[in-house]
């Protein structure tokens, strides 16, 4: 209730209103089929970034690069499928993750690459985090589908859940203005017209028609990469530094002369893994602060499709699939493994189109693209500078979705404060130090003679939705949970009748598995 015994303006909602089209519902087929676009347009970012990081220093040249990018699209098509059909059924795209770097490069640095043919170092090294990813994958499968993570998942509330959602966004900052100041009269320039495209027009020109919002990255990204494109061939970077034209100008990606015309990623193209006990444990570690981001990814997905709050055995289903997404990664050979895209989570918020239709059909450019390479080569060199722009907002949004679960719970609660604020702190705070120590001194705060043990610690401490999300789970279920007010300062009792899949009839809508499935898979 409101001061004064008014009714509350804002009352509190299991699903998320004026949402266009939920899960269940997709739009026309025009209209879903540029939408999905789209989707594959916002993935690519990271699809690019990650290899183009890694295989130079794997040794590996253009062609190698292109070929990873091609594996990386084609298996996050394959997981994005898997995931909205027998997962957990979200619009949700499952891509490349920055969490797999650090352990990847460990694996690079690990000195026991001695060849001198570049290309035969790559596919050694490529080999060895192939096996490493492969052994790491049993974790999410284990967790996921023996139910382990569903018993987990049943004590989280809305309160643990604000500072592990949120930072699952605003934790990326790191990628959104640094990457536009790499080349500000790009990265800029798209920024703001995005903005302008999003928020402001769409209440000038035809109200109601939802062009504009709903095709903002579309429209945005067009003008400013033609714009990028002026200026590169106009000269405007001629003599510029090397940092300075890879950001900026538009043919330095490497990609499209790399790129074969048509080819098909298979697995095992490098060569048979090879198996290293402690990268396995490092990679192991990486792949569980991957499950706990993507537990919050999966949050937000949720609440953005206006579907209900994930019942914890949907939650821990996905997992599993997630799991299976690492292991395909790893017979494939991306270089990387697979979490839930917050850009894309992001993205359901500005279109707001949470459809499942969207995001397989998505899924289906991915795997053309994969394909067809000289034309996804195309599109992925689009200038990262333009990427980090739509960052800014698609990790916002799933931040500001993160807040939104404070509406759940007693903001006058002394003990709500203190979760709230310390977890978010310290999520931040460490994660600074141990990537801070980790930038200057070229290795992390934990530094003894094994390698596969520095990673196991440094790694989780260097995410900070990782760190914000165990902390305040830690304290939420600890501190003074006998008293029964407490359940609600929690918001738990909001989230009590999604405990179990049965208990609420809209889980079958959004939840449930094709073909009847539910029959010999069944939901508790």
């Amino acid at each position: 209730m409101a001061g004064g015994g008014e009714p509350a303006p804002h009352p509190p909602k299991d699903q998320l209103p004026n949402v266009s089209y939920c899960i269940t519902s997709p739009p026309p087929w025009p209209e879903a089929i540029l939408l999905g676009f789209q989707h594959f347009i916002v993935m690519l970012a990271t699809t690019v970034i990650i290899p183009s990081a890694l295989v130079p220093q794997m040794g590996g040249r253009n062609e190698e690069k292109a070929k990873v990018v091609q594996t990386l699209l084609l298996v996050a098509g394959l997981n994005t499928l898997l995931q909205t059909t027998f997962g957990t059924r979200l619009p949700a795209v499952i891509g490349g993750s920055y969490t797999f770097v650090a352990p990847t490069i460990s694996i690079i640095l690990s000195g026991r690459w001695s060849d001198q043919d570049p290309v035969a170092r790559f596919k050694k090294i490529m080999r060895a985090v192939q096996g490493a990813l492969i052994i790491a994958s049993t974790i999410q499968i284990v967790l996921g589908f023996s139910g382990l993570w569903r018993n987990v998942t049943r004590f989280l509330s809305p309160l643990s859940a604000v500072p592990l959602v949120a930072l699952t966004g605003f934790g990326l900052y790191e990628f959104g203005f640094p990457g536009v100041a790499k080349c500000v009269e790009i990265g800029l320039p798209e920024l703001i017209i995005l903005i302008v495209f999003s928020q402001y027009l769409p209440h000038v020109i035809k109200p109601g028609k939802h062009i504009f919002d709903r095709f903002a990255v579309l429209f945005s990204v067009v003008i400013v990469w033609i714009y990028a494109h002026l200026l590169t061939v106009g000269g405007a970077y001629n003599g510029t530094s090397p940092s300075t034209q890879t950001s900026c100008r538009t043919d330095r990606a490497g990609l499209i002369g790399g790129a074969p015309w048509i080819s098909v990623p298979y697995p095992f193209q490098w060569g048979s893994p090879s198996f290293d006990a402690g990268e396995a444990f490092a990679m192991m570690m990486a792949t569980f602060v991957a499950l706990v981001e993507s537990t919050g990814g999966f949050i937000a997905v949720a609440r953005y499709a206006s579907a209900t709050h994930l019942p914890p055995s949907i939650l821990s289903r996905g997992v599993g699939w997630q799991g299976i997404g690492i292991l395909l990664s790893g017979i494939f050979g991306t270089g990387n493994g697979s979490s839930v895209s917050i850009e894309n989570a992001g993205l359901l918020a500005l279109t707001q189109v949470g459809s499942r239709r969207v995001v397989q059909i998505a899924a289906c450019f991915m795997i053309f693209f994969s394909i067809l390479g000289k034309f996804g080569a195309v599109f992925a060199s689009i200038p990262s500078p333009i990427f980090a722009a739509l960052y800014c907002l698609f990790f916002a949004y799933v931040g500001g979705v993160g807040l939104s679960f404070l509406q759940f719970c007693n903001l006058n609660s002394f003990r709500t404060k203190f979760v709230l604020g310390f977890s978010i702190f310290l999520g931040l705070s460490i994660a600074q130090y141990f990537n801070e120590y980790t930038a200057i001194k070229g290795y992390g705060p934990v530094n003894t003679t094994g390698r596969w043990f520095n990673d196991i610690v440094n790694v989780p401490f260097q995410s900070e939705a990782f760190v914000a999300g165990i902390v305040a789970y830690f304290l939420d279920n600890t501190l003074h949970k006998k008293d029964s007010s407490i359940r609600k300062d929690r918001g738990k009792h909001w989230w009590d009748k999604f405990r179990s899949y049965k208990t609420d009839v809209r889980s079958e809508e959004f939840y449930s598995l094709p073909f009847n499935l539910n029959k010999y898979f069944p939901s508790v």
